[in-house]
């Protein structure tokens, strides 16, 4: 009785606690309520939005709304007379940590209209790398002439003031904006953003496979286009928002907690299966979900199997196909294999030889396709050609666009960027001249060029990449060799303890001597997919893994332990 008097003590000992925070620091994210409450360094938003509601269920000073923790009694107005401030950030890179914000959006919303904007560049004082500037269309020389990332903060923080801030995948505009707030000392922001990904993943599933913005600008037929560019996409973001209250109200929406409620993540189903992966080694392989019938629904691979296997019983949901896989999982088994390397090899054959549902790569089995000219332009096709194999069949048509103008020495320069000096130009100049969704929808086309090109590129430095991989094997002393030459993966040989190894490696070289006459070739989208693996692998070989050339002496004296495994 003691031990049950002391452990609910405790308890209104740490919701006290954290009423005394949410006093000070005003409404919490989830996440760093739980970790408040509960003294953990790390928790999963969906795990601590689930803890939070059982442990403050009966404390009416503590509302839990969404992902959302604050103090009752604070503001919540209907839906349709709320005020939100819908922002949108371009930055120098992906890491809050490491990169800067260089410019913001914003919209404000009051009574489900757009009513006013806010926009400004910002002097990040680093260089804009080239991606980013490709991709938004900022140069260098209109940042250094902005103001200052704190005066554009603080003047954005005015305009937003007290309205609940709203973002497309929030999370990453929420990071940045901390990370420049925690630099000022004096600002934070009152409560978490809303996300409209969330709430878009809440309200339509089942009705749209991808919940990014330009998914939801074309499912929904709003007039503004992403371009990344801060206030365009803000704009389209506000117009997607509308649009998703409307759906938030027609199932019984009525207040500002409702909505965050319906961008909260949700509890996952699949945490009772955890012991499935129970007995799981901690070592490379590959693993199998399989249904009650015995139908493998999902093929992976793993450096360390128990590790991967619990990953998806942790922390946030899978992506819907992962997920709804998971929902049917009756049974994991799993294939220990010597090397990750091996591992990775054994995923790709068995993806194409079951066809999981849940795996990407088994829908896209029959979508690689090229490029080829036709009189002026140029079309997608399945028949093979020297400009392919491209994985997805829209970034083939954008990219066929682009090359419809090329001359035949920009063609004949391709992987030297070919036309793109002169696209990009154009595209400058039609952003100069305020044409942006021209200059939105001729970027597109660019990025998909690129992209292209640097595939092509790729795959063509590694159809002529000649080495030979050694990695270990689980019996004993035994090695295995992986034979890369003429573009493929030729040869594989069991590499035994001993004299007996020579053999095999003089095998190996004598099947990759006939694979020279296969260099001009069009590549299939498998063995593009495969040599991409493998190049990913020499490019960081894991300790593991030799790296060597195709040479018998080298990969002797590798095996007698006289040389290091990376020499290239």
């Amino acid at each position: 009785m003691f031990a049950f008097i002391l452990e609910v003590q405790l308890a209104l000992d740490s919701l006290d606690r954290l009423v005394e925070t949410l006093e000070e620091r005003g409404p919490l994210a989830a996440s760093d309520a739980a970790r408040a409450l509960f003294a953990t360094s790390s928790i999963s938003d969906g795990l601590a939005c689930s803890l939070l509601a059982e442990v403050t269920a009966g404390d009416s000073r503590i509302v839990c709304a969404g992902a959302t923790v604050s103090l009752a009694g604070q503001p919540d107005p209907l839906l349709e007379e709320a005020e939100l401030v819908v922002f949108d950030l371009e930055t120098t890179g992906l890491s809050a940590a490491r990169d800067r914000i260089c410019e913001v959006g914003a919209v404000r919303v009051q009574a489900m209209e757009p009513v006013e904007s806010f926009q400004s560049l910002a002097n990040p004082r680093v260089a804009l790398p080239d991606p980013v500037a490709r991709l938004t269309g900022l140069r260098d020389q209109e940042l250094r002439g902005a103001p200052p990332i704190s005066t554009v903060i603080g003047r954005f923080l005015t305009f937003a003031g007290d309205s609940l801030l709203v973002a497309h995948n929030a999370r990453f505009d929420q990071r940045f904006l901390e990370r420049q707030l925690s630099l000022m000392q004096d600002r934070r922001l009152s409560e978490p953003p809303l996300c409209t990904a969330a709430l878009a993943r809440r309200l339509l599933e089942g009705r749209v496979r991808r919940v990014s913005l330009a998914s939801l600008v074309h499912f929904f037929g709003v007039p503004t286009k992403p371009c990344h560019r801060a206030l365009p996409d803000a704009e389209a973001t506000a117009q997607v928002l509308v649009l998703l209250i409307g759906l938030a109200q027609e199932i019984g929406a009525r207040r500002l907690s409702d909505l965050r409620a319906l961008a909260a993540p949700r509890k996952r189903r699949v945490y009772a299966k955890r012991s499935l992966a129970r007995g799981a080694p901690t070592r490379p392989g590959v693993y199998f979900f399989r249904d009650r019938q015995g139908q493998a629904l999902y093929v992976g691979r793993a450096r360390d199997l128990r590790a991967r296997l619990r990953s998806y019983f942790r922390g946030d949901r899978q992506r819907p196909s992962v997920e709804a896989a998971l929902l049917a999982v009756e049974r994991i088994e799993w294939r220990v294999l010597g090397s990750e390397l091996e591992a990775a090899l054994e995923e790709l054959r068995l993806i194409r030889e079951l066809e999981p549902p849940a795996n990407s790569r088994s829908r896209r089995k029959h979508h690689g396709v090229y490029l080829k000219r036709r009189g002026e332009d140029f079309v997608v096709t399945k028949s093979m050609t020297r400009l392919g194999p491209i994985a997805s069949r829209r970034r083939a048509a954008l990219a066929a666009r682009a090359l419809s103008s090329c001359t035949p020495d920009e063609l004949d320069r391709l992987l030297e960027d070919g036309p793109l000096p002169r696209l990009r130009a154009r595209r400058s100049h039609l952003a100069e001249g305020l044409r942006y969704e021209e200059a939105a929808r001729l970027q597109d086309r660019i990025a998909a060029l690129e992209h292209m090109i640097d595939r092509l590129r790729r795959l063509e430095r590694l159809r002529r990449l000649e080495r030979c991989l050694i990695a270990p094997m689980i019996e004993p002393g035994w090695r295995k060799a992986f034979f890369v030459c003429g573009g493929a993966v030729c040869a594989v040989r069991a590499l035994p303890p001993g004299a007996g190894a020579s053999l095999e490696i003089g095998a190996g070289l004598a099947v990759c001597r006939s694979a020279y006459g296969r260099l001009e070739e069009p590549l299939t989208p498998e063995q593009a997919e495969d040599l991409l693996l493998i190049g990913g692998f020499v490019r960081r070989p894991p300790p593991e893994l030799g790296v060597l050339p195709l040479d018998a002496e080298r990969i002797a004296a590798y095996l007698a332990g006289r040389q290091l495994p990376r020499a290239a």
